[in-house]
């Protein structure tokens, strides 16, 4: 069964919107719902018999549709980014020394479950632990708290008001409550993102019901709580959506001789054959799998990519994002960063340095945030504050070594 085009550009846009929800401007015209075919109230009245047709029942559906649609997904929804992100930039916010470290400590807390996953379904753990880190930081409290909101006013506001998708939004909406009706879950519990994408793994309910696995045998599916359930119904997803193949890599960062081209497959074996090297200098795993060359930015890091970096990138239909993923994986599993930086770009700060940004900040009078050395919003809008009193250059909100540089020379 393919992915829907539709839902995952949408997710894409709403991990996007809920990583810069600090950092974007949002027009207040989209503040208002943005259709004029029907009150809300009469739209919820004529929808009702489509949700019926799905197998909801009467109560379920008067009692969970008896919302306030939550019109502020409209500017969501159409915000853009208020700066330009480089590549070297969003690895490195993804890829920080927080999330390794964290990475690791939650690594060991949940082996036994990773080792069932790696067993039952052959993704590698590591793969699952970028995944969950970039998703939800883990299944962090703090992002639940901070940027997720109630799924069911967002959905029918969408669908309800949304012109641009509203078939996708409409079917998002009856796929939240046959979950209700199956009672797998409840509106107060179904707390996501703008777009509907939930748990640890953020899934949009269409995968919640479709690849989901109870794989903790409570007697229901759920993105929630202690994360078996999620896992599983993401190692489906990979398997069956994005074709993911048990015991190969996903990938290496490599060193490749000029004028080799990118195009087309080749065996990491004849890869090698050409000149093309791990950069860490160890042999390939499984030479006889099939990759492709990629350089992201000339003069960047180069990377053999298999099937399994594809399968990655079937969950959010983005190579930055996908190469996020892995990258982070690897890390966690005890790899050490980049051996090529990204032209004009600057090695990764380490979680002491952050946390040194954070507390100048904070003494040159803008709030940067508890020192923790987690960049969040808070840190964000302290660093686009301060870049824009001292005319920094760019103004990207980025925790980065120039940053650091120029905030130790004082206010």
């Amino acid at each position: 069964m393919k992915s829907n085009p539709t839902r995952r550009r949408v997710l894409q846009s709403a991990i996007a919107s809920t990583a810069l929800a600090s950092t974007v401007f949002v027009d207040p015209k989209f503040a208002i719902a943005q259709s004029a075919r029907s009150t809300f109230k009469q739209w919820v009245a004529d929808f009702r018999p489509r949700a019926l047709a799905r197998g909801i029942s009467e109560k379920t559906y008067d009692r969970v549709m008896a919302v306030t649609p939550d019109t502020s997904v409209y500017a969501l929804d159409r915000a853009q980014p208020e700066f330009r992100e480089e590549l070297w930039q969003y690895i490195n916010r993804r890829v920080s020394d927080w999330r390794v470290i964290a990475g690791k400590e939650h690594a060991k807390e949940v082996a036994p479950l990773l080792d069932r996953i790696e067993k039952d379904y052959g993704i590698d753990r590591y793969v699952m632990m970028g995944l969950w880190g970039n998703e939800s930081a883990f299944g962090d409290p703090l992002v639940q708290k901070n940027f997720m909101r109630p799924v069911i006013p967002a959905l029918a506001a969408l669908a309800w008001g949304e012109p641009r998708r509203r078939t996708y939004w409409e079917k998002e909406l009856l796929n939240a409550l046959v979950i209700i009706e199956r009672g797998w879950s409840t509106p107060e519990e179904m707390n996501g993102s703008w777009a509907g994408a939930m748990g640890h793994m953020q899934w949009m309910p269409e995968v919640w019901l479709n690849t989901g696995v109870d794989y903790d045998k409570d007697g229901r599916v759920s993105p929630f709580g202690k994360p078996d359930d999620a896992f599983a119904g993401t190692a489906q997803y990979l398997l069956k959506r994005g074709g993911y193949r048990r015991g190969e890599p996903w990938g290496y960062e490599v060193k490749a001789p000029g004028g080799i081209g990118e195009g087309g497959h080749r065996t990491y074996a004849t890869w090698q054959k050409l000149g093309v090297m791990r950069a860490d200098g160890q042999a390939y795993v499984a030479p006889n799998v099939s990759a492709r060359l990629w350089t992201p930015v000339p003069r960047g890091p180069s990377f053999l990519l298999s099937k399994n970096f594809d399968a990655v990138k079937s969950y959010n239909p983005s190579n930055s994002y996908a190469l996020a993923v892995v990258l982070l994986g690897v890390r966690i599993g005890g790899a050490g960063p980049l051996m090529q930086l990204f032209p004009g770009g600057e090695r990764t700060p380490t979680l002491a340095e952050v946390q040194e940004i954070q507390r100048r900040l904070t003494e040159h009078g803008y709030d940067g945030g508890t020192p923790n050395g987690r960049i969040g919003r808070e840190t964000i809008q302290a660093i686009l504050a301060y870049q824009r009193k001292i005319k920094f250059d760019p103004v990207d909100g980025y925790a980065g070594l120039r940053l650091l540089a120029r905030l130790r020379q004082g206010p």
